[in-house]
């Protein structure tokens, strides 16, 4: 196998030759190669960034985001919003497998560990779309690469609340990577699946956990997954710089970005000790804006993009909220 199949580079239709990630479309119609893996897709879960941006410029209505959702994965073989440049992942069952590979066998429930953005996708139906959840039941296909991660879906955990762990257990794994006994951790976005699974994690590792949310409502959320939760509109960087030291003598040894939205880098930044880290796992983080920001207001801090593929993320993130049962009941839909 060369490759240009290995990592799917031979589907990228619009402009050939790029990786899968980096194309405007994807062949999503050509027989398998070797190495791939198609898959009968029953869910998507949207990341929510890209959630945000559909919910909010369809004014909330579940038909037309089901239709902005489609014209997307048609217009361009894959769950790759323009706006946000993110996507998610997806929950199926193997139907076939290219030349070469083995496993998973065909009939196997997996749940892809790449980004949709990358994922040649079909949508052949839209069973299901509630503008409050981000999973969404669809009819569809989609193919994985030789390169793709993947978990098989465990059959202790009910499959959406894996789903939803799993669309964000880059971030567990980044907060147990980099969290030690006796830290200063933020966590801006405390109340939502990453920040909450973030905080939990650091929590587990040792570290005192404040955890910045908006709106109000999600501060229980972040209660629940052991930090002290703080209200604050994590887009005004004087509020979260106030709020961080109103709670934390000398600011935080590591930040975690975890908001939905746009506009969260400085107050990450005046949140961080200059010996300290921010690790950006929200995909609407402009890190153009990260850098700049910290050079204007003098900060030395590291800052780190937070990639969501760790080795053994998946299985740190489920034995996570297998230890904090609580979690699901946040975390996964009803």
């Amino acid at each position: 196998m060369d490759g240009a199949t290995r990592y799917g580079i031979h589907r990228s239709v619009e402009p050939a030759g790029v990786l899968p990630q980096q194309a405007e479309k994807l062949d999503t119609t050509s027989p398998l190669a070797p190495g791939e893996m198609l898959i009968d897709v029953d869910y998507l879960n949207i990341d929510s960034a890209s959630w945000h941006q559909l919910k909010t410029a369809t004014g909330g209505d579940a038909s037309a985001m089901a239709d902005a959702l489609t014209d997307i994965v048609w217009r361009r073989g894959k769950m790759h919003n323009p706006v946000t440049g993110s996507g998610g992942m997806l929950v199926g069952t193997v139907a076939a497998l290219g030349a070469g590979r083995t496993e998973p066998a065909p009939g196997t429930r997996i749940a892809t560990l790449v980004s949709l953005t990358l994922t040649p996708l079909q949508i052949h139906d839209v069973v299901e779309l509630d503008p409050n959840s981000e999973q969404v039941r669809i009819k569809g296909r989609a193919i994985l690469f030789a390169s793709g991660n993947y978990a098989v879906i465990p059959e202790d955990l009910p499959e959406r609340a894996v789903l939803s762990v799993l669309d964000v257990c880059g971030a567990p794994a980044w907060a147990t990577r980099c969290t030690e006994a006796g830290m200063n951790v933020v966590v801006i976005g405390a109340g939502g699946k990453s920040g909450m699974l973030t905080c939990a994690a650091a929590v587990d590792a040792g570290a005192r956990v404040l955890g910045l949310c908006w709106p109000e409502e999600t501060a229980a959320a972040a209660k629940e997954a052991g930090a002290e939760a703080v209200v604050v509109d994590c887009t005004d960087p004087v509020a979260v710089a106030d709020a961080v030291s109103r709670n934390m003598d000398g600011g935080a040894d590591l930040v975690f970005v975890c908001a939905n939205v746009p506009g969260c880098e400085g107050g990450a930044v005046l949140a961080c000790k200059d010996s300290g880290r921010v690790v950006f796992f929200s995909m609407a983080t402009s890190f153009t804006a990260a850098a700049l920001v910290a050079e204007g207001v003098g900060r030395s801090c590291e800052m780190v993009i937070g990639n969501g593929y760790v080795p053994g993320h998946a299985d740190l993130a489920l034995d996570l909220v297998r230890r904090h049962p609580r979690l699901l009941t946040r975390i996964a839909p009803s």
